[in-house]
């Protein structure tokens, strides 16, 4: 990891420190965007292109039909969000951050494929655990990339129950997460799950479709990293 990312990274976890000192497991958040004043650099998740697992998922996966609605949990600064829709996806992209949100619509689609430009996103501000019922069963794609390792253990089944909530009848969650051992010490956040973590969403109406271990990482080649696809009945 370069010197700038792994700064970013301490000062996430010191800015998560502070907040759960004081009951609130969120708020970090918005003060990391706004203390990043628009560098990207000092957002420790931030990608240029996407996720690269994402990218790989995508280039394999069938093209969705047009209008197929996809949602992005936890944007970020949008790269995720701008892969799906070049990829086809009409695309609703939210994160718990405002400042997030309105940096995610300051920054321009991508130009890839300038004969067919990618549709815009809908950037959203909202909170996982409090989401809007009109999301209910709304969304043939629903991606989770890292926000469950971002939450304390004690918030991961109600935020696992919102990420199944949102997908359509036959559609997908895909969840991409760093991996541990049951044995292995969580550590510092962003904590990685273990594998009965994930595999319990095949509890809440979801049936587990794929599931890929990647023993190295885009920013951590020491760590472990899962993809899965859970699909609604």
């Amino acid at each position: 990891m370069n010197p700038e990312r792994w700064k970013a990274r301490e000062r996430a976890r010191e800015l998560a420190r502070q907040s759960l000192s004081k009951g609130d497991a969120l708020g970090w958040f918005e003060q990391l965007y706004r203390e990043a004043g628009s560098d990207p650099a000092r957002i420790p998740w931030a990608d240029d292109d996407g996720h690269p697992l994402l990218l790989t998922w995508l280039a394999s996966a069938p093209r969705p039909r047009p209008g197929a609605r996809a949602l992005v949990v936890g944007c970020g600064l949008g790269e995720d969000a701008r892969a799906l829709a070049a990829a086809g996806w009409t695309v609703t992209a939210f994160d718990i951050s405002p400042t997030a949100v309105e940096w995610c619509r300051r920054l321009a689609p991508p130009s890839a494929v300038p004969a067919s430009p990618a549709a815009p996103v809908a950037y959203v501000q909202a909170d996982l655990l409090v989401a809007p019922e009109s999301w209910r069963r709304g969304f043939e794609l629903v991606l989770e990339c890292y926000t469950l390792q971002a939450l304390p253990a004690a918030l991961r089944p109600q935020a696992a129950s919102a990420l199944a909530s949102f997908v359509a009848p036959r559609g997908s969650l895909l969840v991409i997460t760093r991996l541990r051992e049951p044995d292995e010490p969580a550590g510092e956040l962003p904590w990685p799950l273990v594998r009965a973590e994930v595999e319990a969403l095949g509890a809440l109406g979801l049936v587990q479709r794929e599931w890929s271990e990647f023993q190295s990482g885009p920013s951590e080649p020491r760590s472990r990293h899962a993809r899965a696809r859970y699909e609604a009945s």
